[in-house]
């Protein structure tokens, strides 16, 4: 992926949101955090990876996809917040089932809570970006759907 082009359309992005609803450009750690995680708990849902007792189908790889892009602009966001520029997310070489990923990645969010820093951080989006891989989607995948899904949020602010 390359988050260089990711890290500057989100900046756009969050200009646009902090233009429209005449926000204060300053850091929404918390607000950020949570949407993350509300992003994560909907996408898990769309998975449907964790109804044992339920024979339901999951949704549709597009879906998942949106969902996955979806809490990846709160994660691209908070690495503005450090001052991120570049980022390099190392490719994780382990194998883990899909529920237990989503328990990873939500680990790693409780313990980027209690430590807000960067190295918290490259740990969260690392897990992430191997749930991304585990879901089946190949990191060109993911980046092409969320400059996708990232130009239409801004057309609709401009509009």
């Amino acid at each position: 992926m390359d988050f260089q082009r990711m890290l500057m359309l989100q900046k756009q992005l969050d200009d646009c949101i902090f233009k429209k609803y005449q926000i204060e450009k300053k850091t929404k750690k918390p607000e950020k955090i949570l949407a993350f995680l509300v992003e994560i708990s909907e996408l898990a849902e769309e998975t449907c990876c964790y109804k044992y007792w339920n024979q339901k189908v999951c949704a549709p790889a597009h879906v998942i996809l949106d969902k996955y892009v979806s809490a990846l602009h709160f994660l691209l966001s908070i690495a503005l917040d450090f001052g991120v520029r570049e980022l390099e997310v190392p490719i994780v070489k382990t194998e883990r089932p899909l529920t237990e990923q989503f328990l990873k990645v939500f680990s790693e969010s409780t313990l980027f809570l209690k430590e807000f820093n960067y190295t918290k951080f490259i740990s969260l989006i690392t897990q992430y970006v191997f749930l991304g891989k585990i879901l089946g989607f190949t990191r060109e995948e993911i980046q092409s759907a969320y400059i996708e899904k990232n130009g239409q949020y801004c057309v609709k602010q401009r509009q």
